[in-house]
């Protein structure tokens, strides 16, 4: 038998229609979409549904929107006959894994993403941050640019996505001399269509009030290991995974360390939660051509 991750997708692969069909034809998907109207107060179904992108890529609606999609994806894996031996998520992402595995319910899941929305949103307003991908340097030179760029403010390595892309986040004008530094290196930066620079030390003041409402949140023992964000290791200690959770909006997405954590830990299908193949490419870049690992979408 595969022994099979599954893996849920943060902000950035959204796209109008997103779940559509699942949300059409089966009502278990379609009451995922409602508990996210619900949580959020907000038309997250019809947003997901019928756009406009611009209003469904605002934080507040989005992180719920993608909540609700990656686990519509992940039931419908299940309803084939795919079970998952570990669970990870990319950022938002971790939210999805943790509710697979029974560490919260669904509904406070959208409970807690709604808030860490709205927390995000909030803490981006005015801040001035932006984040861009570095693609084609290594990630310790990226972190030297990084480091070459803070004279004009805050900015940090802040998802290592694989060997060769780096996401870097801060003050705008720290990010943009960072980007600056990295083309003399030779590396090319794409920058994300994010309203704040998330996973930086500008997210502290969200990241303090969020941890009080994680504190207050009871955390089971998983059904399976989650690789949390935060270590990269696959863990089933409820303690554990709340604790790392509590340091995620400031923290860098150690992603290429979660995909090898994984994979050393025995899986061999990597199967992302979501509609179209977002995360893959940079799973498959992490493992290399030598790993035999399959990597699919939910679709």
């Amino acid at each position: 038998m595969t022994i099979t991750a599954f893996i849920f997708p943060g902000q950035g692969g959204q796209f109008v229609g997103q779940g559509r069909e699942w949300a059409k034809n089966d009502p278990g998907s379609a009451r995922l979409f409602q508990l996210a109207d619900q949580a959020s107060g907000r038309p997250i179904g019809r947003l997901s549904l019928e756009g406009p992108l611009e209003e469904l890529s605002r934080t507040e609606n989005l992180q719920p929107a993608v909540l609700a999609v990656g686990l519509a994806a992940a039931r419908q894996l299940r309803l084939r006959g795919v079970e998952p031996a570990f669970a990870a998520g990319h950022s938002l992402g971790e939210y999805g894994a943790l509710a697979l595995a029974g560490v919260i319910s669904e509904e406070k899941a959208f409970a807690l993403v709604a808030r860490r929305s709205e927390l995000m949103a909030r803490a981006a307003e005015g801040a001035g941050g932006s984040m861009s991908a570095i693609l084609g340097l290594a990630p310790e030179m990226v972190e030297a640019v990084c480091e070459l760029a803070r004279h004009e403010g805050q900015v940090v390595a802040a998802n290592f996505n694989s060997p060769q892309q780096t996401v870097i986040s801060g003050e705008a004008r720290a990010v943009a001399a960072a980007v600056r530094f990295a083309g003399l290196k030779g590396g090319k930066a794409v920058p994300l269509p994010v309203t704040g620079a998330f996973h930086s030390p500008l997210m502290a003041h969200a990241s303090e009030a969020f941890a009080r409402i994680l504190d207050e949140t009871e955390f089971a023992r998983p059904l399976f290991p989650v690789s949390p964000n935060a270590s990269g290791h696959p863990t089933d200690d409820p303690d554990e995974l709340r604790d790392l959770l509590k340091r995620q909006m400031t923290s860098p997405v150690l992603w290429t360390r979660t995909i090898e954590g994984l994979a050393a830990a025995g899986a061999e299908s990597f199967v992302e939660c979501w509609p179209k193949a977002y995360l893959g490419p940079l799973i498959r870049k992490t493992l290399g051509p030598a790993h035999k690992a399959q990597v699919s979408a939910a679709s």
